[in-house]
Formats: structure tokens, C-alpha cells, sequence
């Protein structure tokens, strides 16, 4: 049947629904339908031959029957002139129940200025995707619509003279002209110029009902800027495919919108108040295939998604991001599915734990080898209080080796749901394996982990424990050294640069340091000062006399010692109880060994009988390797007693 006349259907009144897509029509004669009370659905598409400008024959025809879906999609070919959608084409339709009406692939350049007045109240739906619509005062009708979806996308697609529909035509006469009047367009755009975006007083109108509205694959390369909408019932809007590169907003006035796509626009940048207050009722959000991955990293403190509470499907595949911050999600509580898939994610760092709804969480095909210890932790926390929830991690790298032992321990214990568990595939030491039974990997993984845990942690331990004793003894046994090289090191810091190191022209300002218990100073102030000093001429060093004030103890008794050519010690029991006497004792003999060249300046005066079990055995070692003098209890030894300790000092 290449053309239909009034004749064709006259016999079939009770036909309700009629297909004749792609059945190579050249023309439809007035009337044809005219019979058809009870159609409801008639779909003419895929004809091509048949022009736009027969639509005006169809509508002629169903204006008394039932007819609630028509669809004169590719009617008109993909290569004609464009064309305009008139008053006459749609005028018939005004008292009909139409619901729906799609006039896809017809080349519609611009609707006739007053035509949509007569589309049917009736109508909730009308489809005009892949045409190349204009701006045009025809717009302005669109807003008395009462239609709830509009689909206008893959506006000037190009189509394929090889692989596109095309029909063998009878040649034809008839075209039709564009008619432009843009004095409009001029008030328009003048009142646009004048816009202050910053002001955000611009407002877009849209059909009052319109709850669906789609605008994909239409060529905007724009930045979406501050704007908002008059009244409106949009629920469910789709700008995907597009170039909207930057999201700039705030976008106002969409509190009943509840699904938005904004995939694959080629967006780099989107602002921090892009998501005004009026997205409070966001149920879906895509933003996929979008060049996010530069812009998203820098929100720490999730400022961008902060105003999408409700928001509880959110896709964010194929963005190019490596790292989330931890906080990106802080506001994002009734989340329950989220897909971050093919990215460049090498472990999860953003925080999910009070998502307490969560059910879903897709990262397959990232850079992810291993989880670490806070996205372990994580994932956990939520499926403690959702049974069902379920991660993916298929098509990444993962590794199955001693450092990722606590990462496959997870994979076998964890309560959280590891979608296509079985599927995943892990890289070990000298192979790819498919985890067809984590446990017995885990297994594995552990006996060869341990064995050079224990040897490792034994090695490190014992060569610690060598150390820490080999230190510790050196330590001790140079203890006096150490203490004598740190004090004699601050005392010749402060020494005059004429002083000499020379021993031979080394000039001493004492004779004597005198090291004495202070329970022996009536001894050393009233007897020994007075016959050594004051008789005998000979220079006495007291620590009650002789210390400068404000140096520590230590830095004075060894500068005493430094600067005195002779250390006398008075023995005594309370020499031996005082730590600062047996300190003087250790640093004048150190002083001998390391600073002397081993002379022996140091010399006892046993002032009181001691038991030689008493004394200690550096002081023992003294005793039986040199000389000393003992004080005398009677007059004669008195006097030998001071000559000889006279004579040993002077003849130094």
C-alpha cells in the first residue's frame, strides 16, 4: 500500500490501535481515517516519503475519533529542507483526547508563531527529539502548555548518508518556505543583555505542569550561570551530552526537582554555590563523564554537595578524580547508592560511616590495589547497621602479598556484601589468580607472611637488644670519661686565649684543690688552711671558697680541679657517703689519665681510721698502688705530719 485513500480502511471501523511504520507510504489521502471512530494509537513512522506537510491530512481526519496516542516520527527525510510545524498541521487535534504526540527526526526548524494554542489540553507528553529547532517566538507558547514531559534532545544530530533511514521517493513538487520575523527576537535579547547575573534576577518561564523535560545531545556549549525559574512543577530534567563546561549558578527556584543529569558536558569547573538551598528535594544526581577530577579534590569540607540532603543516588563514573576528600560526603546522610566507577581512585579516604542507609558503593575499574585500615574500618561501620550493604571492587588491580595480608583477611571476614566476590582478580608474587576461595588464600598468604614476620622481628629484635646492651655497657664503663670530657669541654670553652696547652709553660692558679666532706670543714678552714696556706705559702682551692656563683657544681669542681696542680682528698667516712666528694674523687683522677698524660695528682689524707673493706675499690685500688698520708693523734707526728704533706705538694 503506497498510498492510502478514503477507501483503504472503510471497512475496519473498529480498528483502535494502527502501526504502518515503515511501510514505504508515498501519501495519505484526505479522508482516509475519517471512518476510524475508535482509534486510539495510530503510529505513521518511518516513512519518509511521505513529507511533513501530510500531517495536515492525518489530524483532519482523527479530530472525531478516540485517538489518545499519535506518532509521526521520521515522517519527513533526514536530508530535505527543514520545515515548520504549523497551525493547520495540529489545529484538528485541539478537541481531541490526545495524551501523546512525538514528531521525532522531521528536520521541525521553528513552529508557527500561535500553533501550539491548539494542541490539546489533554496532552501530557510530546517528544520532538532529533530536529533543528531555532530560536524563535514560538517559544513563548510553549509556556501555556499542559504538557508534565517534554523531550526536544539530539537537536541537529548528524545522521549518516550510509547508515541513515532513507526510502526510495515518487519525485514531488510541493516545499515549503521558511518565513522569518525577528523583530522579536531584537526586544528579547535586549532585555537579556541587560541581565546582571550577579543580581540573580533572571528567571526562565516553562509550562506551569511540566514535570519532565530532556535536552540531550543538543549542541549547548554554554556556562551555566546564576538564573532560576519562574513557577514550575519540573521534577526530572536531563542537559546530558552537551558542553555546559562550568557550573557556575546558583540555580534557583527548583525545590520540586527530584532527578538531574548533567552527564558528559566536558565540565572542568562547578562552583560552591552551583547546588543552591532550592535543591533541598534532589533524590538523583549524574554527573558522569564529566572532567571533575581537578576540581573535586579541592573541597574538603564537602561545601559543593552541602545543600543536597535528600539526595540518595549519586553518580560520580568516569570524572578522572584520584582522591575524594574525607569530608565530601559529610552532608550526604540519606545516601543510599553511590557510583564512582572508572576513575583513578587508589584507596577510599572519604568518609561513609554516617551513611546510615547506604546500600551500594561501586568502584570497579579504578587504580585500587588494597583498602587501607580507614576504608576497611568504614565499610564495616555501615554494614553493622545495614545488613545489605554491598561494595564493588571488581576490575581493579588488586594484591594478594604480605603487605595487602591485612586487606585479604578483610575480604574473608568482613560483614560487608563484596558484589561478584568470586570474579575479582589478584595479583600474588609469581601470578593473576581469580578469588574463587579468598579463604584458602588468606590461608596461604598468612603461613608464608609469618614465617618472615617471626624471622624479621626476631633478627630486629635481638640486634636491638645487642645494641641497647653493648651501649649500655660501654656507657658504664666510661661513664667518669664521659662526664670528664663533657664538663672539661665547657670549662676550656670559657678559657682566655693565653692560656696554653703546653704542661711545660702551663701556669696553674692553684696549688691544691682540697676535696672534703662538709662534715670535715672545721678540719680544713680552721687547721689545714692555716698551716698550709697562711704558714706554709702554698695555694688552697675550697669549694666553700673558692666556687664561682651561678655555674653548676659540676663545671665548678672540675675547673677547680683543671686549674689546680695537686687534688688532695681528706678521707673520711663522710667522704664516702657524699656523691659530690666521690664526684670530685672520679674527675681528678680522670683529669690525671686523659689531660696529664697519667700523672698522679691526686693524693689521700686519711683523716679518719676506715676499715679497708669500707672503701670502695677504685679508692682501694688507690691505696695499694700509691702513697698516702695518715693524719697523727699525737704532738710529734703532728709536726712530721704537716712537713711531709708540705714537701709532697711543692715538690711537684
Amino acid at each position: 500500500m503506497n498510498i492510502l485513500t478514503p477507501e483503504t480502511f472503510s471497512f475496519l471501523p473498529q480498528i483502535t490501535n494502527l502501526t504502518l511504520s515503515k511501510c514505504h507510504i508515498q501519501f495519505i489521502y484526505n479522508g482516509t481515517f475519517k471512518n476510524m471512530r475508535n482509534l486510539s494509537e495510530l503510529d505513521i513512522s518511518f516513512n519518509t516519503c511521505l513529507r511533513f506537510k501530510v500531517l495536515e491530512n492525518i489530524t483532519a481526519d482523527l479530530q472525531h475519533s478516540e485517538i489518545k496516542i499519535l506518532k509521526v516520527n521520521y515522517i519527513h527525510g533526514l536530508f530535505e529542507m527543514s520545515t515548520i510545524l504549523k497551525t493547520s498541521h495540529i489545529s484538528n487535534l485541539r478537541n481531541t483526547s490526545l495524551k501523546r504526540f512525538e514528531a521525532d527526526g522531521n528536520r521541525i526548524q521553528r513552529i508557527e508563531y500561535g500553533a501550539l494554542k491548539y494542541f490539546p489540553k489533554s496532552a501530557r507528553s510530546a517528544s520532538f527529539r532529533d530536529n533543528i529547532f531555532s530560536i524563535g517566538k514560538y517559544m513563548l507558547d510553549v509556556f501555556g502548555l499542559n504538557i508534565t514531559f517534554l523531550d526536544v534532545s539530539d537537536s541537529f544530530s548528524a545522521h549518516s548518508v550510509l547508515t541513515g533511514y532513507l526510502e526510495e521517493c515518487i519525485p514531488r513538487k510541493d516545499t515549503e518556505t521558511l518565513i522569518y520575523d525577528d523583530n522579536w527576537l531584537f526586544s528579547i535579547m535586549s532585555a537579556y543583555r541587560q541581565w546582571n547575573p550577579y543580581q540573580n534576577n533572571f528567571k526562565v518561564q516553562v509550562p506551569e505542569k511540566l514535570n519532565t523535560f530532556i535536552l540531550r545531545s543538543s549542541a549547548l556549549n554554554y556556562e551555566i550561570p546564576s538564573f532560576g525559574f519562574k513557577k514550575n512543577n519540573i521534577k526530572r530534567a536531563s542537559f546530558s551530552d552537551n558542553v555546559l563546561h562550568t557550573w557556575t549558578g546558583p540555580v534557583k527556584n527548583v525545590e520540586n526537582l527530584i532527578s538531574l543529569d548533567l552527564s558528559s558536558n566536558f565540565c572542568s569547573n562547578v562552583s560552591k554555590r552551583f547546588f543552591s538551598e532550592d535543591f533541598k528535594n534532589l533524590k538523583k544526581i549524574i554527573l558522569r563523564d564529566n572532567l571533575l577530577g581537578l576540581v573535586l579534590p579541592k573541597d574538603t569540607n564537602g561545601e559543593i554537595l552541602r545543600n543536597l540532603h535528600s539526595v540518595d543516588y549519586i553518580n560520580l563514573s568516569k570524572i578522572r578524580i584520584a582522591n575524594i576528600p574525607k569530608m565530601f560526603f559529610r552532608n550526604q546522610q540519606n545516601l543510599k547508592r553511590l557510583d564512582l566507577s572508572e576513575n583513578l581512585i587508589e584507596d577510599i579516604n572519604f568518609q561513609v560511616s554516617h551513611m546510615k542507609k547506604l546500600m551500594f558503593v561501586n568502584v570497579k575499574n579504578n587504580k585500587i590495589f588494597k583498602l587501607g585500615q580507614f576504608a576497611m574500618k568504614e565499610f564495616d561501620l555501615v554494614a553493622k547497621s545495614n545488613a545489605n550493604f554491598t561494595v564493588d571492587l571488581g576490575s581493579n588491580n588488586l594484591v594478594c602479598n604480605c603487605d595487602s595480608l591485612s586487606f585479604v583477611k578483610w575480604m574473608v571476614t568482613t560483614p560487608t556484601h563484596l558484589y561478584r566476590r568470586n570474579t575479582y582478580e589478584c595479583k600474588m608474587s609469581n601470578d593473576t589468580i581469580i578469588l574463587h576461595n579468598p579463604t584458602e588464600i588468606f590461608k596461604t598468604l598468612q603461613k608464608e607472611c609469618m614465617s618472615y614476620d617471626g624471622i624479621i622481628i626476631g633478627i630486629t629484635t635481638g640486634i636491638l637488644i645487642f645494641i641497647s646492651i653493648l651501649f649500655g655497657g660501654i656507657s658504664y664503663r666510661f661513664r667518669w670519661k664521659l662526664r670528664y670530657l663533657y664538663y672539661i669541654v665547657k670549662v676550656k670553652w670559657h678559657q682566655t686565649d693565653n692560656e696554653s696547652d703546653n704542661k711545660d709553660q702551663r701556669m696553674y692558679m692553684y696549688d691544691v684543690f682540697v676535696s672534703y666532706a662538709d662534715e670535715d670543714q672545721t678540719f680544713v678552714h680552721n687547721t689545714l688552711l692555716h698551716k698550709l696556706e697562711k704558714d706554709g705559702g702554698i695555694q688552697l682551692c675550697l669549694h666553700k671558697r673558692n666556687f664561682l656563683p651561678g655555674n653548676d657544681i659540676a663545671t665548678n669542681i672540675t675547673s677547680a680541679i683543671h686549674n689546680s696542680r695537686k687534688t688532695m682528698v681528706i678521707m673520711s667516712p663522710y667522704y664516702l657517703a657524699s656523691y659530690w666528694c666521690m664526684f670530685e674523687y672520679n674527675m681528678a683522677r680522670m683529669e690525671g689519665i686523659y689531660e696529664r698524660d697519667c700523672e698522679n695528682i691526686l693524693f689521700l689524707v686519711l683523716y679518719k681510721q676506715i676499715s679497708t673493706c669500707d672503701l670502695p675499690l677504685q679508692i682501694l685500688e688507690l691505696v695499694h698502688c700509691q702513697s698516702y698520708i695518715e693524719y697523727p693523734n699525737d704532738e710529734y707526728g703532728d709536726v712530721v705530719f704537716w712537713e711531709q704533706l708540705k714537701r709532697t705538694i711543692q715538690s711537684c
